[in-house]
């Protein structure tokens, strides 16, 4: 493939030496999932919740910033500890069907700075419309193709 055939474009991989380790390259960055240790119940490295965690959260604390930014507010620091886990979408009525299981994101965020309680709170909302969130509250279409070697 030329440049511009893969330009604006993720490239994963993973061959049959490591097959759960996979290499990110995006654009001068590389980085590594690594599910290796899931047959034997050990975390051994970033899976890739953490790869979609991780970047709703670092669209959050920028977004934050960028806003806080603008408004002249004294945000020094945001944090955000964030959680994956599935949930049933009701009491457990329809517990064996995968349709009722969804997938839930906790989003505990910590601002540090001398702000106002209004400004802490306008903050929260804000945190929530960062372009990730809304990307993944929207939903999204994956579309395949198969491309020859």
């Amino acid at each position: 493939m030329s440049v511009t055939e893969t330009e604006g474009y993720v490239t994963v991989s993973a061959d049959s030496s490591a097959p759960m380790v996979a290499r990110i390259k995006a654009g001068a960055d590389v980085m590594v999932i690594d599910e290796s240790g899931v047959a034997q119940g050990m975390k051994t490295g970033a899976d890739p919740y953490d790869y979609i965690l991780g970047a709703l959260g670092s669209c959050t604390v920028i977004t934050l910033h960028m806003y806080a930014r603008r408004k002249g507010w004294p945000l020094e620091q945001a944090i955000v500890r964030l959680r994956h886990e599935r949930i049933h979408a009701d009491d457990c009525e329809h517990c064996g069907d995968v349709a009722a299981r969804l997938s839930q994101v906790t989003k505990k965020l910590r601002l540090v700075g001398n702000l106002t309680p209004e400004q802490r709170q306008r903050l929260m909302v804000i945190s929530s419309k960062c372009p990730v969130q809304k990307t993944l509250q929207a939903g999204m279409v994956v579309e395949t193709e198969l491309v020859e070697d």
